[in-house]
This record gives C-alpha cells, sequence and structure tokens, in this order.
C-alpha cells in the first residue's frame, strides 16, 4: 500500500514537471521565437530628412549679436506614410483646402499652372528643378517629351487615380502634392518633402488638427535680425538662383539652401554658411520609427564679427535722419536752401585699421519686415533701397581742397605763406563767358580778400584753388588724387562703385564721340574745387579722410573684424590691417592742410557752430557741390583727434544745401566714439529685450 501511494506522487511530481516545462517551452516561444519571426515579416522604410544647422551669427565689435537665428517649426512629409495610408489622395485634398482658407503657402513645384486651361510654368523655375521635371517624366517611361500640359495633367490624374467628379482645381492641388512626393520615392536623391517652413503656432495647431498619415513636425531656425538699423550692410539671406546654383553646388551646398544675397550676409557666406546634416530614419508602415541616426552629421556656421560698433551706428544714423527731416521741414520760405533735402550717408573709418565703425544711409528700413512689406519700400520716396554710402557718386565740392593744397606744396606750385587775394569772381576767362565765383561773393557781394592755403581750407575760398589749379599739370595732381584714395575702391567687402575722377582721360571716355570730349580750362578750374566730373562715394571720401590723417598711408576698408567659432570659444580668423596706398608728403604739405582743416573748426571757420568748445581738436572740411535742379549737395569730412587721428568721418547729404549743415551729424558720431553722450544703449537693450 505504502509502494502504491509512493508511486501515485511521483506520478503528480511528474505530471506537474511536464506541465511546467510544456508552460515554459511555450513561454519562450512566444516571447523569443515568435517575436524574432514577427519581426522578420516587418515592412520597413528608411527615410532621410535633412536637419538645418545653425547658421553663424554676425555681431558687432563689442559682442552685441546684431543677427542670430530663432527656433522654428517645419512641417515634413514621409512619403511612406501617407502614400500608404489607404486614402493618400482625400487627405491631401483636405490639407490643402485648409492652407487656401489660412492663406498658408506651401511648396509646390509642378511645373504647371493652377488653373484650367493648364499650361507649363517651367520659367518660374530653376535650371535644377526643370531637370527634376524632366527626371519625372522619363521615370514615367509611357510619356512622350513633348506631351502637352493638359495631356499630362490627364495622365497624372488617371495615374494617380484622383476621382473625376473632382474639379481640375482640385485635381491640380493634390497632383502638385502627389509629384512632390513621387519625386522622394526614389526617382531622385531629395530628402523628404518640406511641405512648410516656419510654421506659426497658429497654422501648426489647425493643421495637425487634421492628423494627416505621415506629415511630420521637424524642429528647424530661420534669420532674425535683432536691432533696425544698419539694414543696408547687414544684408539679408534667400534661394539661389541659377547662377548661385552653379557655384555653391561644387561647394556642396543643398538644392534649397539659404544663402547670402546681400550685405554681410553675402560677404561673409564662406563663414557664415552652415552644413546641414541628414538623418535616416527606419520607421514601419504606419509611420512608427524604430531606429534614427545621423548619416551626415550638422555642421554650424562661424560666427562672424564684424567692425561695425552698434552704439555709433545707432547715434549716426538717428542724426542723419534728424537732420534731412529738420530740413526738409523749414518752409518757412519755399526757396531756403535745403528744403528739398533728400537722402544721405554716413561712414566712419578707423584711421590706424582701416576699419569701418559706421555705415549709415537714408532713408533706410528694417530687414525684419522687408520682404513683408517689399512693395511698399521699393515705391516709397527717396529709393530707401539704395546703399547710398557705397553705391551712390557724388560730386565732392570743396572736401576735394585739402588735396589741392598737398598737389600744390609737393609741386612747389604755392608755398604755405603765399597769399592770393580773391576778387570774388574769377574774369580770367569772362569773355569766353566762363566767370567762376567764389561762394563769399555769390552770398554776399564781396570775396575773402588775401588768402592763404591753410586759410583757403577754412573758409572754402574757391578763389584761391582757382588760381591754383592753373598752376598745376593735371596728370600729376591725379596722381596724388589716386594715391589720396579718390575714385579708387577702398577694398571694402561688400559691393561698392568705383567713383571717377576728373582727368583727361575719363573725360574722354565720357564724352566719347562728341565736342565736349576734350579737356578745357575749364574742366581744370571747376575740378579743383571738387566739381566737373569728380563722383565719388561717402565710404571714398571716408578712406580719403583717412588717408589725410594718416599723412598719406591709406589701408584697405574692411568691415572684418574676427571670425569665431560656432559656439564662441575661439578664433578662427582675425583681420589685419592691410595699406593699399601710400603717399610720401612733406612735413610742410601735411602741416599745412592740418592746420587749414584744424581752422575750419575754429572761429569763424565753416564748421566753427557745430564744434565750438568741442573737447577734443576736430579736423574738418566742409563741401557745397552743384546739383542740376534744387539745392546743392552737402559734404562734410573730418577726422579726430587732430593731432593723434583715430576716427575719420565722412557725411553726405543730397541736396542738403551745404556741408555745414552735416556737421552735427558727424559730431554724433565722435560723442558715441569718445563717449561725450550715452548714445542709444537704453534703446539697444529694449531692443533685445
Amino acid at each position: 500500500m505504502e509502494r502504491i501511494t509512493r508511486f501515485r506522487a511521483g506520478l503528480v511530481v511528474f505530471l506537474v514537471a511536464l506541465a511546467m516545462g510544456f508552460f515554459c517551452f511555450k513561454l519562450y516561444s512566444m516571447q523569443i521565437v515568435d517575436s524574432e519571426n514577427k519581426g522578420q515579416n516587418i515592412t520597413t522604410y528608411e527615410t532621410y530628412t535633412r536637419i538645418r544647422a545653425d547658421r553663424g551669427d554676425i555681431v558687432d565689435t563689442n559682442g552685441n549679436v546684431l543677427v542670430t537665428n530663432r527656433a522654428s517649426y517645419d512641417l515634413v512629409f514621409n512619403h511612406y506614410v501617407i502614400l500608404g495610408c489607404g486614402n493618400p489622395n482625400e487627405r491631401l485634398l483636405e490639407l490643402a483646402h485648409l492652407c487656401q482658407r489660412l492663406d498658408i503657402s506651401y511648396y509646390d513645384h509642378l511645373p504647371i499652372s493652377m488653373t484650367a486651361p493648364f499650361a507649363y510654368t517651367l520659367s518660374s523655375y530653376s535650371s535644377t528643378w526643370q531637370n527634376y521635371f524632366q527626371v519625372f517624366l522619363v521615370n514615367r517611361g509611357n510619356l512622350d517629351s513633348d506631351i502637352s500640359a493638359e495631356l499630362l495633367m490627364q495622365e497624372l490624374r488617371r495615374s494617380y487615380s484622383i476621382p473625376q467628379s473632382w474639379s481640375d482645381e482640385d485635381a491640380r492641388l493634390v497632383i502638385g502634392l502627389r509629384y512632390e512626393l513621387t519625386l522622394r520615392n526614389g526617382i531622385t536623391n531629395l530628402p523628404n518633402f518640406v511641405f512648410k517652413e516656419d510654421v506659426s503656432d497658429a497654422q501648426l495647431a489647425a493643421i495637425l488638427e487634421l492628423n494627416t498619415p505621415g506629415l511630420n513636425v521637424e524642429t528647424s531656425t530661420v534669420r532674425q535680425y535683432n536691432t533696425p538699423y544698419a539694414a543696408h550692410v547687414l544684408g539679408y539671406i534667400g534661394a539661389m538662383n541659377a547662377d548661385q546654383w552653379a557655384v555653391y553646388q561644387e561647394q556642396g551646398y543643398a538644392l534649397d539652401a539659404l544663402v547670402g544675397q546681400s550685405g554681410f550676409e553675402l560677404a561673409f557666406e564662406s563663414y557664415l554658411h552652415a552644413t546641414d546634416g541628414t538623418r535616416v530614419d527606419v520607421v514601419t508602415g504606419d509611420g512608427t520609427v524604430i531606429d534614427s541616426y545621423y548619416e551626415v552629421e550638422p555642421v554650424p556656421g562661424q560666427n562672424v564679427e564684424v567692425s561695425i560698433d552698434l552704439l555709433m551706428q545707432m547715434a549716426a544714423e538717428d542724426a542723419l535722419e534728424e537732420t534731412i527731416l529738420n530740413l526738409r521741414s523749414d518752409d518757412k520760405n519755399a526757396a531756403e536752401t535745403g528744403h528739398d533735402a533728400e537722402g544721405g550717408a554716413v561712414v566712419a573709418i578707423d584711421v590706424k585699421t582701416g576699419q569701418v565703425l559706421v555705415c549709415g544711409s537714408y532713408p533706410t528700413y528694417d530687414l525684419s519686415n522687408l520682404f513683408a512689406n517689399w512693395n511698399e519700400i521699393n515705391s516709397a520716396d527717396f529709393d530707401p533701397l539704395v546703399n547710398r554710402a557705397l553705391n551712390a557718386t557724388y560730386a565732392p565740392g570743396s572736401t576735394y581742397k585739402p588735396l589741392m593744397v598737398i598737389a600744390g606744396i609737393e609741386s612747389e606750385a604755392i608755398t604755405p605763406t603765399e597769399t592770393i587775394y580773391d576778387h570774388g569772381k574769377y574774369n580770367k576767362y569772362a569773355a569766353s563767358g566762363f566767370a567762376p565765383e567764389c561762394l563769399q561773393y555769390t552770398n554776399y557781394g564781396y570775396g575773402h580778400g588775401s588768402v592763404n592755403a591753410a586759410t583757403a581750407l577754412k573758409y572754402s575760398c574757391n578763389y584761391y584753388f582757382y588760381v591754383l589749379s592753373e598752376r598745376l599739370d593735371i596728370h600729376y595732381w591725379d596722381s596724388v588724387a589716386a594715391a589720396m584714395g579718390l575714385g579708387e575702391l577702398t577694398g571694402v567687402e561688400l559691393y561698392e562703385y568705383a567713383g571717377r575722377r576728373a582727368n583727361t582721360a575719363n573725360k574722354a571716355l565720357l564724352y566719347a564721340g562728341t565736342d565736349s570730349a576734350g579737356w578745357y580750362k575749364a574742366d581744370q578750374i571747376l575740378a579743383s574745387i571738387g566739381q566737373s566730373i569728380n563722383k565719388f562715394t561717402p565710404i571714398q571720401l571716408a578712406s580719403y579722410t583717412m588717408a589725410l590723417g594718416n599723412r598719406g598711408t591709406r589701408y584697405k576698408a574692411t568691415f572684418l573684424d574676427r571670425v569665431l567659432s560656432s559656439d564662441y570659444t575661439g578664433v578662427t580668423l582675425e583681420n589685419q590691417p592691410q595699406i593699399l596706398t601710400q603717399f610720401t608728403m612733406s612735413d610742410t604739405a601735411y602741416e599745412t592742410y592740418l592746420d587749414g582743416m584744424k581752422q575750419v573748426t575754429e572761429l569763424y571757420g565753416t564748421a566753427y557752430n557745430a564744434f565750438q568748445n568741442y573737447p577734443v581738436k576736430v579736423a574738418a572740411k566742409t563741401g557745397t557741390a552743384e546739383t542740376d535742379t534744387g539745392s546743392a549737395n552737402g559734404a562734410f569730412i573730418c577726422f579726430a583727434p587732430a593731432d593723434d587721428p583715430q576716427i575719420a568721418i565722412c557725411v553726405y547729404g543730397e541736396k542738403a544745401g551745404g556741408g555745414s549743415r552735416l556737421a552735427n551729424v558727424a559730431k554724433a558720431v565722435l560723442d558715441a566714439y569718445f563717449g561725450y553722450t550715452t548714445g542709444n544703449s537704453d534703446s539697444f537693450e529694449n531692443q533685445l529685450g
């Protein structure tokens, strides 16, 4: 009996162990073997998404960030998911209709008009997108290369199973999106379709409510401008045109990369440019990401520190605007000189390095809303889009006269102590109908009397320079002008006009084939006071003023200070001063024009009212240049401190009535440079929030 009991107990234990073994095997089979088999049956896809790398910042010489990037959101399609959702056409049409209702633009590169009768719009796209369209047609195989747009739309409507009940316009909406998705479906190397960039929060919320299959949110960045100042030199970025793509594609740029189109953004593109990365996502048919890795890591751009001093720039632009607006508002007398003032420019350069500290043009605009307000800005009075500092040329007027003193003394045509009597009207050629006057005589009916070289600069006596011009050889005097930078490029990184010196060659070229092509006494006389065909840019006049301050040494003008690593931890390039030209002058010539330019700001000088009791000695010259209609243009140049120059300034005003009216603009720049005013630091801090 006991043996039977032991047998039964053993049998029960055996059966229990057998059952437990079965369940363990089943559990292992379900969790390990079955899952491995199932993993082998799952269909996965690899999609490629471009990851935007941050473009480098632009900062001023004090580290204030002028241009940077802000976080944004892009909507990007996974074509596998949307095309595999069962009803892609309906979902895409729903999305397109929502965008129409909310006035949301999105990318559609199909080169066919949006409404019937359909026509090709290839000319609206770059050659690269035109090539993609040809790849698309070839890939379809059964299409003639010369198929009409109407027939192609019918074929695509059939191929994409667009319901015949849909309108032509709805069909075109969906076909445009299907075209973008098809390009990403193995026939090109394009990454995932970016449906919409920089989506606002409201747009994002509305679109995501649709829950469109495969439409994902990707983080990105867009350019942000932290200041409304310096618009003409900061520049902007934009899509590449065909010519740019031909260059940039060799440098590895993506087709839809945004590149510098003007200003610093263009000039320093090679430093600021970021290399986008490529992320590979392994996804299932329902869009589940099961693996993700970088095929190409994104590389951010370097940061560029420019020579512009923002506080000085703000002071300069504000003063220039105030001066021009005040001149326009002076309506006491409709004939008052300067009441028709138009635009102007102000440039300041570091005398010791050639670095541009200020470069302003008026009227101006705000880069942060340039394209939103493009039509209004483009059609505004006085051409706000023109960078007058670099891309407008003007007669320099009497700011040209220090050059004449240098040429006169170096050629021994005059001495510092020799005096010339100003009779007011230069009658030597009156019989021929040419009798130019000194401005003093024009305004008051009498001349300056006896003047020497320094006092001729102080009072800006035209008569003195009429006489001097006839003692000089034009070719020598022209060579001095070239060495001092007039009519010569400054070397600055932004596009600039070369200007034009009044000389025999340029006159013959300008008037080729006419009776005016020769060089006459009137040309020589008028050229000596900065008229005739002399035309220079404000930055060129500032460069010339730098050379005056440096006793003939002219540095290459530059906006570049340093290039910093993307994380600001290292310096990858530091700009060094470069001498462009060096005119060797005597102590006598230097001391003579320096004495005369200092007298301009002293008692009874033409800029005395602006600089009386100024704590720093300023060497300056005013200029007035006649125009075809209306008031005369005004020019003002100066460097300071006069006996150890650090900063050179040029201010120019279109129809300002005379250079003395612009002296306060230069004074505002000097105040900011030497720290005599607080400038606009508070407003700048407010800008940065």
